[in-house]
């Protein structure tokens, strides 16, 4: 069969494998010889994937890396379970010191899924369980991992929700979790319950996923609530580390 398209489909394949094979983006001049894609091809084939969200471009170092969408294909296989195993014992301690769930997540299209919950002795069943999926914008993990994408792809999360804020007021909002490194929720997803949440990024310095310690509200001094923010923030940053090379610099 020689199809037109077969070419591309295998050009294109041959691109992610390339990109997941090493462990930091790469210039298009790279993929075109080692390849061996004409260079029109190459630069053709690598806008379609970034359109599509399975290649990210940093435009400032003109070079490609595996985007979203990949991660969210090969996640199950290659980054889930030693994420989940990785932040099994992060979780176990920050619910222990909060007195609430412990959670890890990741973003879904315009949702996230939790992969992992762990409760201390006496904490309340929530909704949060493994396999539930919640709308990003409304969940202080979905925007805690929102607020570390592109405009163009949070917007599109946006777009596709129902959010309680307007699109200027959500701008800010992502803006300022971005600035200070977490988002917060207060009753928005369960009665009588806060949570904080914090992204891991990858090497790429988008979210791999979102950290997040849920307590029933009040029960916390603000100490408290700050030496928890810092916790969080510590695990994510050596989750950061040990799964992808990221230090955090």
């Amino acid at each position: 069969m020689n199809s037109p398209q077969v070419p591309a489909a295998r050009h294109t394949l041959d691109i992610l494998r390339l990109l997941s094979t090493i462990d930091v983006p790469i210039s298009a001049a790279r993929i075109h010889r080692e390849l061996g894609i004409p260079r029109s091809t190459t630069y053709h084939l690598l806008s379609e994937m970034v359109e599509a969200g399975f290649v990210v471009h940093l435009a400032g170092e003109r070079t490609y890396g595996l985007g979203l969408a990949a991660y969210s294909m090969a996640n199950a296989y290659t980054t889930q379970q030693p994420l989940v195993r990785l932040s099994q014992k992060y979780l176990e301690k920050l619910a222990s010191f909060a007195g609430g769930s412990g959670h890890l997540s990741r973003l879904s299209a315009t949702e996230i899924v939790y992969l992992q919950e762990t409760r201390a002795p006496r904490a309340v069943s929530l909704i949060s369980q493994v396999g539930v999926r919640l709308p990003a914008v409304g969940t202080a993990s979905g925007r805690a991992m929102l607020a570390h994408l592109p405009e163009t792809e949070y917007r599109a999360v946006y777009s596709a929700s129902d959010p309680a804020e307007g699109w200027g007021a959500f701008q800010k909002h992502l803006a300022d979790v971005r600035e200070r490194g977490f988002d917060v929720e207060v009753q928005e997803v369960s009665r009588g319950q806060a949570s904080v949440a914090v992204p891991v990024l990858d090497h790429l310095q988008r979210p791999a996923a979102a950290l997040a310690v849920t307590y029933p509200v009040d029960s916390l001094r603000d100490g408290q609530c700050a030496q928890l923010r810092e916790q969080l923030r510590t695990a994510a940053l050596e989750i950061s580390a040990r799964m992808y090379g990221n230090r955090g610099d």
